[in-house]
């Protein structure tokens, strides 16, 4: 089915610098970005020799957090299909995958939660692939550090501040809160569908520094 360069690239190892982390309670996840895998797909496979298609996209739940937000889950199946260079052999995995989109209105909140999940089972139906795809990340015996926690500090959902603010609802999206300098920074997975809980927190969008911060207040 693959040829020889092709059945190299899959069997390297994954690189660190790819990897990207975020915090889930006290639990440190390792992932993949959905840009990333798709150009790894296209790298290996070749452009017009791999194809997805959404199998299933049905809304799962619908409620409210306790800031009046809309909290709306999907599901998503993703078929995904390989071709050999010449199209006369065929490769086929699906897989299911969720997400979840949180804002003010219903419209946005459809948004995030359709594309997190198509983009999630897209990732896991790849990850069949071998390590290129994320698969060594399910691996708890091997030791991944991301390119994130190999230049910053290890991000802390507990930070000293005077008031003493509680960052638990951040904590709940799978987001962290770092110290940088006087600033606190808010970082992890698809942040910008959570943006107004990160708001309702007092955190606003740098655009210099790509990155939601406010001021850390004095002691």
């Amino acid at each position: 089915m693959f040829d020889q360069p092709q059945n190299q690239a899959l069997a390297q190892e994954l690189e660190n610098t790819r990897i990207k982390s975020r915090s889930k309670g006290d639990v440190e996840l390792s992932y993949l970005e959905g840009f990333d895998v798709i150009d790894t797909a296209n790298r290996i496979f070749g452009y017009g020799n791999w194809s997805y298609t959404i199998s299933t996209l049905e809304q799962v739940s619908q409620e409210s957090n306790q800031n009046q937000n809309i909290v709306i889950c999907y599901k998503a199946v993703v078929s995904v299909k390989v071709s050999d260079a010449t199209h006369e052999k065929h490769i086929n995995r699906e897989d299911v995958g969720f997400g979840t989109g949180i804002a003010k209105t219903l419209s946005d909140a459809h948004e995030s939660s359709a594309k997190e999940a198509v983009t999630d089972a897209l990732k896991r139906s790849l990850r069949s692939f071998g390590n290129q795809f994320g698969n060594s990340l399910y691996d708890k015996s091997r030791q991944h550090q991301s390119s994130n926690q190999a230049q910053q500090p290890k991000p802390s959902n507990k930070v000293n501040t005077p008031s003493s603010q509680d960052y638990s609802k951040l904590s709940n999206l799978g987001l962290s809160v770092m110290q940088q300098g006087s600033n606190l920074v808010v970082i992890g997975d698809d942040i910008f569908a959570k943006k107004d809980t990160i708001k309702a927190c007092g955190f606003k969008w740098d655009a210099r520094l790509k990155h939601w911060c406010k001021q850390q207040e004095a002691a």
